[in-house]
């Protein structure tokens, strides 16, 4: 059934000798074991654990970000009465890169989720909190106007 104590320390032992010299190490911690990287490509794994990734949001995603980022919470619902259009995409997007995040249900009949932006929306933007985010353009045509600008259209 089950391996004797001894013929599975004597595997990890085995491990520990075989992977000294290798990028990873095996080490015996707490009367366990335990395998990690190796001290000496500490830098090499951090710099790919935490390297920046580009995010590329389209039209859409960045149409729907700025409606939550102004005025959240708000649901789904009220993101398509604003767009006139269905939003599922552009905040299933949002929501795999950590930009927005449901924030609980409204009260609303059916109870739908709301949505608000994260603290990975702060950081990617730049932004100290959200008193940071720019006034809102006034008339609609000065709305208009910023779109384009920042669609580079």
């Amino acid at each position: 059934m089950g391996q004797p104590a001894e013929a599975i320390t004597a595997a990890l032992e085995e491990l520990v000798q075989e992977y000294a010299a290798r990028g990873i190490n095996v080490v015996k911690v707490a009367g366990g074991y335990l395998m990690g990287t190796n001290p000496a490509n500490a830098d090499y794994v951090h710099t790919h654990l935490h390297a920046k990734v580009q995010t590329i949001l389209s039209r859409q995603a960045l149409e729907v970000l700025a409606i939550i980022a102004y005025k959240q919470p708000v649901t789904r619902a009220e993101m398509e009465r604003i767009r006139g259009v269905n939003s599922d995409g552009p905040i299933d997007t949002l929501l795999q890169k950590k930009l927005i995040e449901e924030l609980g249900r409204s009260e609303a009949v059916g109870r739908p989720f709301l949505y608000g932006t994260t603290q990975e929306f702060l950081r990617h933007f730049g932004l100290k909190d959200l008193s940071s985010l720019p006034p809102l353009p006034v008339s609609e045509a000065e709305q208009d106007e910023l779109f384009k600008t920042a669609l580079h259209e």
